[in-house]
């Protein structure tokens, strides 16, 4: 009997093996063609993973992760065709979006992380300033005592220079990479207080107090708003857990709804006016710092 079992999990197994092979195969004949809609899509999505790899600094290629994200969907498919997998198409949807969201925390806590070193940075170029008049070894002399991320920025930054970019340019890349406004603000105070003259350090010293001063504000800000934010989203996820508690405790109790089109229609209403009052509750939390 456990020789029968053993033999049966084999060819099972063996099965998913087969269509997911095939099933993957299929798809990249598709995507390889280069005058295809598949091919455009793939190459758009893997250029935009590129560029959010580069803006944190990591060196994988997007394409890689790309074919890593069809196999585990092909895998999860073949796997619901041979064993009936319970919620498949949420494994799918979490293996479709889960490296874009992941990769957009990280972008939105590197950014985070760099605005609390903005005022750091920005004192630290205004002592450098005070023992030499180039800008370009102060940028130097600052990279040796910031931490990472924005050390890993300016870093960058000062190799760009060596290699022919001005300072402008430099500058220019550094803010399109994070994409902060704070730190467009610092580096433009940079770059006006470079061209327009004067006393630079004390300039630098001064953004470094703003900065810190808005940033105590928005901290301010955020704590006055937590309570409407948290109350926002268990509204919004309420709806959510009862659908998943009435099925679970009443099989088949919302099966009314999809036994006619004007269940359906039902279901595209409230599934629209339900994300239409998250995006208006989120629009009325949102304060424009």
């Amino acid at each position: 009997m456990s020789r029968g079992f053993h033999t049966l999990d084999v060819l099972r197994w063996s099965s998913v093996a087969v269509i997911t092979l095939s099933i993957f195969m299929g798809t990249w004949s598709m995507v390889a063609d280069e005058q295809g809609l598949p091919y455009r899509y793939w190459a758009r999505y893997t250029a935009s993973l590129d560029r959010k790899l580069r803006t944190l600094f990591i060196f994988t290629p997007g394409r890689l992760i790309a074919i890593a994200q069809l196999a585990v969907m092909f895998v999860i498919i073949a796997g619901n065709l041979t064993f009936d997998l319970p919620m498949w198409w949420a494994l799918i949807f979490l293996a479709a979006i889960g490296p874009s969201v992941y990769l957009e925390v990280e972008k939105r806590k590197r950014v985070t992380m760099i605005e609390d070193q903005l005022d750091n940075f920005m004192l630290s170029l205004a002592n450098a300033l005070k023992s030499t008049p180039s800008i370009g070894a102060a940028f130097n002399s600052v990279v040796t005592v910031i931490e990472d991320p924005m050390k890993k920025e300016v870093d960058l930054a000062i190799k760009e220079m060596k290699v022919g970019s001005t300072l402008e340019q430099a500058l220019l890349h550094m803010a399109s990479r994070v994409g902060s406004r704070q730190l467009d603000s610092a580096l433009s105070s940079i770059l006006i207080g470079r061209q327009v003259g004067g006393n630079l350090p004390k300039v630098l010293e001064t953004t470094a107090t703003t900065l810190r001063e808005m940033k105590r504000l928005e901290g301010v800000i955020r704590t006055k708003t937590a309570d409407g934010r948290m109350q926002m989203w268990v509204i919004g996820a309420f709806p959510a857990l009862v659908l998943v508690l009435f099925s679970w405790a009443w099989p088949g109790y919302f099966d009314p709804l999809t036994a006619s089109f004007s269940g359906y229609v039902l279901i595209a209403f409230i599934s629209v006016a339900w994300v239409s009052a998250l995006l208006l509750a989120r629009k009325v939390l949102a304060v424009d710092f």
